[in-house]
Formats: C-alpha cells, structure tokens, sequence
C-alpha cells in the first residue's frame, strides 16, 4: 500500500474580526496558501490530482466550490479540479482526510487539502440565517425523522459547552484559568517566532492577530455569561476570525520520483460520532476509537492539538483521556489565536506538522468537536 505522506503545511496569520485580512475576497484568501503550499516545495502545479478545500457558509464569496474558485483565482492550470467539503469546524480535517484516502488508495498522487473562512464577511451560520427567507427557521425545524428523534430540543454549540461544563463539573474559574493559559502559550509563541515557519502573511497581517496581551483573571471574571446562570462567557470560547491554511499530501512514491522532503507521515484517520444535542463530546469516543486502532496508547503522543472551540470541550476531553495538559495545545488554541471554522482543520494540522518537527517528537494527534456531534483524528508520525 502506498504511504501518504505530508510534504508541505502553511497557513496564513489568523486576522481578528475586522482586522487585517477581513476585506479580502475569500477566494483569494484561498489562493493565497494553495499557491503558497505548491511553491515551498518547488512543485510543478500541473501534477496536483485535486484540490480538497474545508469551508462553511457557503454563500457570497464562498459559494459554487471555493476549492475551485481559489484555485484559479490563484492563476494555477484550469485542468486541475477542485471540491468543497463542509463538516462544519472539521471541514478541513475532513479534507486532509479524503486527500490521504485518495493516496492511500492509489487513485492520486499528490493532493491539495486545504480550508479558507473569511468570518468577517459572513458571520458564523449564516447559510442557517439565509434560509430564513425561504422558510425555514433551522436546519431540523419541519423535518418529522428529526422531530420524532429528538422533538423541539434547543441544538447549539453554547448550549453544548454549558451542559459539558456542568457534567463534568468545570468550574467558570477553572475554564478562565485555561482560556488566559491558552493567551500565554500564543504569544510565547509569537514572540519566540515559533509560527514563522508555518506563516505566509498576507496584505497587512504578518502575524496573529486574536490573543489578547493584556488579558487576566480579573477581566474574564468580570464579564456577562452568554446566558443567565451559565458558566460560559466569550473569553472561555473560541474567537471568531479569517484565515486560510494548506497541507500538500503526497505518495511515498511521487515524494521519491521528485526528490521531496516529507515533514510527516499520515499514520492514521477516522471520524466517529455522539449524540448531535450533546454535539462537543465527539472527540472522546473518536480519540478512544482511533487509538485502539492504532494500536497506541495515550501516552506514546508526544503533542495533542484539540481545537478550543470552548474551554469545556478540552478539558473534559484531558479528563476523559488522562491526557498530560502539558502536550496539549503547547502553543495556544482557538480561544487565544481564533478559531476559522472552515481553515481550522489544516491550520490545527500545520501548527502539529511544524511543532512536531521542533521538538523532535514522533507522534501527534489532531482532535476537534464538530456541528452534528461528529470529531476526525488524524495521527501523524514525524519522518
């Protein structure tokens, strides 16, 4: 069987909400990495098999198959195709995903996997607001197999984080005290220059534009829960943002024919599922799954990116895992460096890539908690 093998990973800074990559057409946000991801490693554009590009709210700007668009708004070959996947935050995970599969299979070569989301410009579920005006309240109200399941139960990610916090008992202090440790990883990060190998800047953003320097205990205390009587408020949750990340995977054989470097090798992936109401525990059962698979235990992973889609989510799933917190998110999440739904898979995998190689570790592993109750694991060893 073929290996897949990742021989290139980049991602653009993350631009804050309204900030420096905010009027950017979201199709050439895309360019930006897929023409960065072929050029580093020197590769003829020509052989690319397909295009894979993770991104939601696909309307506007990232409607009729981003993928597709971004490529050749980038001014690459027009024989090469492209397709745009939506598994909501694991969109780009899921093109990783489908890139490897298509390797590992023997059916492509060499295969863009990529996401691109410009949240400035179309606010997170507005493809779910849009079909307002024809009907339709959400995506589940009017449909009788849904609402025989599971009647009229409110379906919302902040709802979820509030039922995990309580579950497993997380305190509103201990998720601050995680979201100001996730602020000072990033910009440890940043300032220790440990992105730059990752980043391709774009117009004014150069670097990371979401953690807050300034942040502390006090002002998290002192802001609003997003309902009454919760324990979760903004500055436990994910920021909302722009950005656009891009993995090059290729087979052992094309590497070899073309004298490239690999950064790492696809070890494993799967996806599984919970409960769709409950919605954020996804990743346990799906990490379980994939390292009994794997045949691993939790303690051969040298480094863990679980995407901080709310503090809640990962430290329920450290909990659940017996995970050592000190391998986990080492150069901040999503709270501290934004969280862009449809780039996030690629951008979590680029940071893993780079890191891994940093540290001189061997395995790693990329979780995160997606929409509909579903969460990918990707494995990757260092080569």
């Amino acid at each position: 069987m073929p290996e897949a093998l990742i021989v290139e990973a980049v991602r653009t800074p993350v631009g804050k909400r309204g900030g420096g990559l905010s009027e950017i057409h979201s199709a050439d946000l895309g360019a930006h990495v897929l023409s960065e991801v072929v050029a580093r490693q020197d590769v003829d554009p020509a052989l690319v098999d397909d295009v894979i590009m993770g991104c939601t709210d696909t309307l506007g700007s990232q409607a009729g198959n981003i993928a597709r668009t971004a490529w050749l708004a980038a001014g690459l070959p027009d024989h090469v195709p492209g397709v745009t996947v939506d598994r909501q935050c694991g969109s780009s995970q899921q093109a990783v995903h489908f890139a490897t599969q298509a390797v590992l299979s023997g059916t492509a070569d060499l295969v863009v996997a990529a996401g691109v989301q410009n949240m400035s410009q179309l606010p997170i579920s507005a493809a779910m607001l849009a079909g307002r005006e024809y009907g339709f309240p959400d995506p589940f109200s009017g449909s009788a197999g849904w609402q025989k399941r599971y009647g009229d139960v409110d379906v919302s990610q902040f709802q979820s984080a509030e039922m995990i916090a309580r579950h497993w008992d997380i305190s509103r202090e201990a998720m601050e005290a995680f979201a100001l440790g996730s602020h000072q990883r990033a910009i440890d990060a940043i300032d220790a220059c440990r992105f730059d190998a990752e980043l391709a800047p774009l117009a004014d953003c150069s670097v990371d534009e979401c953690p807050r320097r300034d942040t502390t205990l006090a002002k998290m205390a002192g802001l609003p829960p997003l309902s009454p009587g919760s324990r979760i408020t903004a500055a436990v949750s994910s920021q909302i943002c722009d950005g656009a990340s891009a993995v090059l995977v290729a087979s052992d054989a094309f590497v070899a024919e073309h004298g490239l470097r690999p950064l790492a090798r696809v070890h494993h992936i799967s996806v599984r599922a919970a409960d769709p109401v409950w919605m954020l525990t996804g990743p346990i059962p799906a990490t379980q799954h994939a390292l009994r698979k794997c045949g691993l235990d939790i303690a051969d992973i040298d480094l863990f990116e679980v995407n901080e889609a709310f503090a809640s989510v990962v430290l329920a799933w450290i909990e659940e895992m017996g995970a050592d917190p000190a391998r986990v998110n080492v150069n901040g999440g999503g709270i501290a460096l934004g969280h862009p739904i449809g780039a996030t898979g690629t951008k979590l995998l680029t940071t893993l890539v780079h890191e891994l190689r940093r540290r001189g570790g061997r395995y790693a592993l990329q979780t995160m908690c997606e929409g509909g109750g579903t969460a990918n694991v990707t494995v990757i060893e260092r080569v």
